[in-house]
């Protein structure tokens, strides 16, 4: 019969696990492995962890194969607080015997929530790595925002969203800075898409003397947005590019609104332009290029907007020979 612990370090743990130590001789270790499980299962029930350890290992060094001696060595590593190591021979027993993903998985999550208790976030977050490991989907609970805060501040963003996700889902999505962390991250991995959203969101719940940080955050997913849109036109159908270049146009807009980032705002106008032009709409372009020269007075782009604003001027008139566009 498979072998499975109780968590006999709770009430009673002597008198629970001396029973235990008795029922085990019939379990199913080979009698050449024995003699070592029983001197472990001895030591376990008198609560020497230690000794009991090195009887196990020693089984399984001896050629103990039975999944139910791996488990005696992960278990007595999870009452010792091992995360690691009992994560792995965890890992090991249950891939042998699946019958014992419930118990590891138990294990395992005790052993996260007891971290989480004494703040060890890394040991919190071994354990349910491992335990979603065996058992994918398995619930964290209240874990879920303190084991994303520690994937965020570590700089694991791919692996922080999940868990923000559980936690929002929970209601943490009314707290101004676990908007702006998922906002965050998913700009970090690179999808300013939906990082734009988190950013809109948190600006619209914090007062205007809070907005600076997120507005250069908006300012430059927006920018970096309506370039791929734009760029993406030029290999659209008609009807795509036309969609693609209006998305493009109130993204750009939105850089040139927050005013953030600073030192992008001339490029921001410089790409206005460039929308505009290409829809079509060439006295905005102008105007959009004529802003460049205010937004940076000594910078790279002033005699490129000129450049374009004179093609546009002394091209008026012109449009048709360009399927509409202004240059």
């Amino acid at each position: 019969m498979p072998f499975t612990f109780t968590m006999m370090h709770r009430h009673h743990f002597r008198l629970a696990a001396a029973l235990l130590a008795l029922a085990l001789g019939a379990c199913s270790p080979r009698a050449s492995d024995r003699s070592a499980v029983q001197r472990g299962d001895e030591a376990f029930a008198l609560g020497n962890f230690d000794e009991a350890l090195a009887e196990y290992r020693l089984a399984i060094r001896q050629g103990a194969d039975d999944p139910s001696v791996t488990a005696r060595v992960a278990h007595t590593y999870a009452l010792m607080s091992r995360v690691d190591d009992a994560g792995s021979y965890y890992l090991d027993a249950a891939a042998r015997d699946p019958a014992l993903v419930d118990q590891a998985v138990g294990d395992l999550m005790h052993l996260a929530r007891r971290a989480w208790s004494t703040d060890d976030s890394f040991a919190m977050a071994s354990a349910v790595e491992t335990a979603l490991e065996l058992r994918p989907g398995v619930g964290v609970g209240a874990m879920a925002l303190p084991l994303a805060r520690h994937y965020f501040e570590n700089g694991e963003y791919g692996r922080a969203l999940p868990f923000y996700q559980k936690a929002m889902a929970e209601g943490s999505d009314s707290m101004p800075e676990i908007v702006f962390e998922v906002g965050v991250a998913h700009d970090e991995i690179g999808d300013c898409e939906h990082a734009l959203v988190f950013f809109e969101r948190f600006r619209e719940m914090v007062r205007p003397w809070e907005q600076g940080e997120v507005d250069w955050y908006i300012g430059r997913c927006a920018f970096t947005l309506a370039r791929q849109m734009r760029d993406r036109s030029h290999s659209a159908s008609a009807t795509r590019a036309t969609r693609e270049l209006e998305q493009a146009l109130q993204l750009v807009n939105r850089t040139v609104e927050v005013g953030e980032p600073r030192n992008i705002q001339a490029q921001a106008w410089f790409e206005k332009g460039e929308i505009l032009a290409e829809m079509g709409e060439c006295e905005a372009a102008m105007e959009a290029y004529s802003q460049v020269r205010y937004a940076d007075q000594a910078g790279s782009l002033i005699d490129r907007a000129q450049s374009r604003f004179d093609e546009i001027y002394f091209g008026r008139g012109l449009e048709h020979l360009r399927d509409g566009r202004c240059r």
